[in-house]
């Protein structure tokens, strides 16, 4: 059974959490492109078609057409946030992750904790990002390793600012740092940092 309604309601939310949460972080005009395509015709009703509620449609369609799914194909070739978009071929059937633009990454993190908040409106809490992020994405993307490090990063202050005081502390800290750490991203040291950070507090955290 198709559910357009809902579906609608839940596209709507989840712009709003992540334009919210890239006005904080400074891509505000940037973000208010952010998932238009949900709104066309491949994606929208196989998504409403699909939909559950409590986790992506995407899956859901995957389960019942041989792990394919239209609207994802359309969805992840027109939106560059998501890692799939940097996908290139080398010519001999392999592929490799290009590095993303920080803005795209920083949108990234936006739709992830977007996301997370929409499927579990009633009982979230950062440790469910913190999960996602090491049980569904880490090492199992064909990402560039410093767009997959700058995503991490980003993702384990949130929720661990977040754990200590509230998401304001990880706005605050992002505004203090972004250009030291978009220029340790561009200069691909970052994974350094990162490297000494989760080694400390990897054991609190997992």
């Amino acid at each position: 059974m198709s559910h357009p309604f809902k579906h609608l309601t839940l596209i709507i939310k989840h712009r709003h959490q992540v334009i919210r949460n890239g006005y904080h972080l400074g891509i505000f005009w940037h973000c208010l492109r952010h998932d238009l395509s949900k709104f066309s015709p491949v994606e929208f009703n196989n998504a409403s078609k699909y939909f559950v509620g409590t986790h992506s449609p995407v899956y859901e369609e995957r389960l019942s057409n041989g792990y394919f799914s239209k609207q994802c194909q359309h969805h992840t070739k027109r939106n560059k946030h998501h890692w799939e978009y940097w996908l290139e071929d080398n010519d001999v059937g392999k592929f490799y992750g290009i590095k993303m633009p920080f803005k795209y990454v920083v949108e990234s993190v936006c739709d992830m904790i977007g996301a997370s908040k929409s499927y579990n409106q009633k009982n979230w809490n950062p440790d469910m990002l913190w999960s996602y992020w090491i049980q569904k994405c880490k090492g199992k993307r064909i990402q560039h390793s410093s767009s997959e490090y700058l995503t991490e990063y980003l993702i384990w202050n949130f929720c661990e600012f977040t754990r200590n005081g509230g998401e304001e502390r990880f706005i605050t800290w992002f505004k203090s740092n972004r250009k030291i750490i978009e220029k340790e991203y561009d200069n691909d040291t970052l994974k350094y940092v990162l490297n000494s950070r989760v080694e400390d507090v990897s054991e609190g955290i997992v």
